[in-house]
């Protein structure tokens, strides 16, 4: 806001004195916050800091020791610098004691050669610096219109991080309490140099108050929350302390933030947002950019050099849980329950809900009990969503980025499958969806399809026409390996009656459902069916 002791000799009003440095050089982009003429020797008490000094020396003294005595009460009180006037008191140098004092503290000196009005130079520098604050008041403005737009519009995190970065033209990072990145604009730097190491390079920088500059780092930081209730920090990576235009881009932003958290509750919070964002790309991406390996370890979740497991958790979606909450809420639950119980599980875990199930990918050490792990994982899972059950399935490990895709993928496929079953297992595996699971990995053949449809067309068509029962009739007798006592019992129908049921099923499909391919070709398709259909017949 304020010009630079460099920026007032550059005003015509001083360059036609001729000013000169003749000290103190390092100092000239010290902030001048006022120009004042003042020509006693005691002038330090009455000054704030800040202030240049114009004096034509005719009331300084002589003496060496005086004179870096007046030098060392400028520089405590904190001047921007001293121009002295070559006319009335100096003609031709200053004395060596006073350039000698000027450059010790780092003050600097500058003289005048030419009679100048020293009114001139200060409406010209004071002018200059009611003007900058005048700016800045309405760069001010400018910002709070910016940001309660953004508020009141219902903007996203990025929309606001984004103007965070048009404004500042410096990079910005929104982080959790515990230093994990939830988002960030780069500015159009380099993501790969701002994201490596980030928590523990965000851990040792503490301001100590809600908004401050930390030197070190070069960070401005904003705490964003309200008070009592802090959920993360909004860092502005700017090197050089900023202005305070940036001071209050940042504060207007993270309130922005705060009230966006507050009236989004019916959606994922920020942090599985980010999850999500980075899972999305895991499945799109086989070979894993640099760049997303580097956020997901900005997350709290290293890639590399990690046992990598996918993990699938979808709820079995009855009558009871349909009316009790909507798909979507169902699906966050789960999603915060799969995220407490890998913090329980003391595992870093990338979290997030999808359209019908909750993925997850977690990162264990080498010498971590994979297993042992899982089982934890899946048990608190399950005690946490009791009433609301759901099938854990996870993927085959992997070693590193590479394989994060694989994973994640065969996790999905199992849960699919397993969720038709019946047998309540802690965690599903590859190994035990068997032929359902199979023909899932299938389930986007046509081939498969059309086989299904072959197969079970005919009866599908009379339950259509007929409102019979006969495809759950046929799935009864194929579940139970072709025992029709109890088909019959699992069906809920007496024996007689089930028994003319089947031979209707071998009327309209014209086979025997008691030679062995019959059946096994009908149950397949039965299973094929089920699946491209969702797996309705097991959700109530």
């Amino acid at each position: 806001m304020y010009p630079t002791v460099a920026e007032v000799l550059a005003l015509p009003v001083l360059r036609q004195g001729r000013p000169h440095v003749v000290a103190g050089a390092a100092g000239l982009d010290a902030p001048v916050r006022w120009a004042h003429v003042a020509e006693v020797a005691d002038i330090a008490p009455l000054l704030r800091g800040g202030e240049l000094v114009l004096t034509t020396g005719v009331a300084l003294p002589d003496d060496g020791t005086a004179l870096a005595r007046y030098v060392a009460e400028l520089a405590g009180v904190g001047v921007a610098g001293v121009i002295v006037e070559l006319v009335r008191h100096w003609s031709d140098k200053l004395p060596s004691a006073l350039v000698d004092a000027a450059d010790h503290h780092g003050v600097p000196l500058v003289t005048l050669s030419r009679e100048t009005r020293f009114v001139s130079v200060t409406e010209a520098v004071n002018g200059l610096i009611v003007d900058a604050q005048v700016d800045e008041l309405r760069a001010a403005e400018r910002v709070h219109e910016t940001f309660t737009a953004l508020t009141v519009a219902g903007a996203e995190p990025g929309d606001i991080l984004r103007e965070v970065a048009r404004l500042t033209e410096h990079p910005v990072v929104l982080e959790t309490l515990s230093h994990e990145v939830l988002a960030y604009d780069t500015a159009g730097t380099d993501p790969g140099e701002l994201l490596p190491g980030w928590p523990s390079r965000s851990r040792p920088v503490q301001v100590g108050e809600r908004t401050g500059f930390h030197p070190g780092a070069g960070w401005l930081v904003t705490v964003v929350g309200a008070r009592g209730h802090d959920w993360g920090r909004l860092i502005v990576v700017c090197g050089d302390p900023p202005p305070r235009r940036h001071v209050v881009v940042a504060e207007r932003a993270a309130s922005a933030l705060a009230v966006h958290r507050l009236v989004a509750k019916d959606t994922d919070g920020l942090e599985r947002q980010a999850h999500r964002a980075i899972l999305t790309e895991l499945l799109a991406n086989p070979v894993p950019p640099a760049e997303l390996t580097a956020r997901a370890s900005a997350l709290g979740v290293p890639l590399t050099g990690r046992l990598l497991v996918g993990v699938a958790v979808r709820p079995r979606i009855t009558a009871t849980t349909r009316t009790a909450q909507s798909t979507p809420v169902l699906l966050r639950e789960l999603a915060e329950a799969t995220a407490l119980a890998a913090r329980r599980a003391k595992v870093s875990a990338l979290v997030a809900a999808d359209d019908t199930l909750v993925r997850a990918l977690i990162a264990l050490s080498p010498e971590a009990g994979v297993d042992a792990v899982l089982r934890r994982l899946a048990t608190d899972v399950h005690e946490a969503r009791s009433s609301a059950p759901a099938v854990v399935a996870v993927g085959t490990t992997g070693t590193g980025p590479a394989e994060a895709r694989r994973t994640l993928v065969e996790a999905a496929q199992v849960a699919a499958a397993a969720i038709g079953e019946n047998a309540e297992r802690v965690v599903h595996r590859l190994d035990d969806v068997r032929l359902r699971g199979l023909l899932q990995l299938l389930a986007g053949d046509e081939r498969i399809t059309a086989f299904a449809a072959r197969e079970l067309g005919p009866l599908l068509s009379r339950d259509a026409a007929q409102g019979s029962r006969l495809v759950q009739a046929l799935r009864h007798y194929c579940e139970h390996g072709g025992n029709k006592s109890a088909a019959a019992a699992a069906a809920h129908t007496s024996r007689t009656a089930y028994y003319q049921q089947l031979a209707r099923i071998e009327q309209v499909l014209g086979v025997r459902l008691e030679e062995p391919e019959s059946m096994l070709s009908l149950y397949v398709a039965l299973l094929a069916h089920d699946i491209r259909e969702g797996d309705d017949h097991t959700t109530g």
